[in-house]
């Protein structure tokens, strides 16, 4: 993540900002310490991505997916030697 000074960030806010909506958050630091994390407000933290539906309508799962390779595991665990 890009580190700006508190100078920096006062005198090009607009475009720091800018480049934070478009996915690219950055921190405020003074005397070399940060301080603030700019970040869109939409944006997801990180490791709190929402997976739930991610994939929604990229794929179809088959109706028999439940009962793919049942021949197979049956030949695997079941009576046959």
């Amino acid at each position: 993540m890009r580190i700006v000074n508190i100078h920096e960030a006062k005198t090009q806010l607009s475009r720091l900002v800018e480049q934070a909506v478009a996915g690219e958050p950055f921190t405020i630091a003074k005397a070399g310490r940060p301080l603030v994390k700019v970040m869109a407000l939409d944006a997801a933290e990180p490791g709190q991505e929402q997976r739930l539906g991610f994939m929604a309508g990229r794929f179809q799962v088959p109706d028999d997916f439940d009962r793919m390779g049942d021949e197979t595991i049956e030949k695997l665990f079941g009576g046959e030697q």
